[in-house]
């Protein structure tokens, strides 16, 4: 800064180097202690042009950054949607289950030929109906145990099976795409020691 310091301990200006600051011009001290008034400093247009591109550039990137957090706000929309389609027939399909069970109990009674027969229709096309809408029956008989699809009941010993392996299952568990509707309940095999 090239000012040059009056006996006042205020700097004067450079008039061939330097402009005076905002503060300066419209400071209560812009008329001077020596009694006379400065001269009133107009702003030369390139630098109010580059102010005005300034304020420009900073609404534009505003807005930009607005429009971006409303495409990510409708995205996630979009997602919360889709995923409440998906999982919207959950509770029904909990309700259904039950009576999946008690399709599998009575196909293991001893039934008539003809009422057998049924019966497995019957079963069969609610199994086809669940499994359209994205229900799938967990695998578990013979399987490494996993707690996340697998309730485990029971440890029993045995050298039949792998350790930690699924020795038998008492219900079966069912899944909807990738969600957990129940977990199937099993006994797991536990090598003697």
């Amino acid at each position: 800064m090239t000012a040059v310091k009056r006996g006042n301990g205020r700097a004067e200006l450079d008039v061939d180097h330097e402009l005076p600051s905002a503060e300066e011009i419209s400071g209560p001290e812009s008329s001077g202690s020596e009694g006379g008034i400065r001269p009133s400093v107009v702003p030369s247009p390139e630098g109010e042009v580059e102010k005005l591109k300034a304020e420009r550039d900073a609404l534009l990137e505003r807005l930009a950054r607005q429009q971006a957090d409303f495409e990510n706000s409708r995205k996630r929309l979009q997602r919360e949607q889709q995923e409440y389609r998906e999982y919207a027939v959950e509770n029904a399909i909990k309700a259904l289950v039950p009576i999946l069970d008690s399709f599998d109990r009575a196909l293991k009674a001893p039934l008539g030929p003809e009422f057998r027969s049924g019966v497995e229709l019957i079963n069969r096309q609610l199994h086809d109906a669940l499994a359209k809408l994205g229900v799938e029956p967990i695998s578990a008989e013979g399987q490494p145990f996993d707690p996340n699809f697998h309730e485990a009941v029971q440890m029993v010993e045995t050298s039949e099976v792998p350790d930690n392996h699924v020795l038998d299952e008492l219900q079966k568990g069912y899944k909807l795409r990738d969600r957990l509707i129940r977990p199937a309940v099993v006994r797991v095999a536990k090598h003697p020691k």
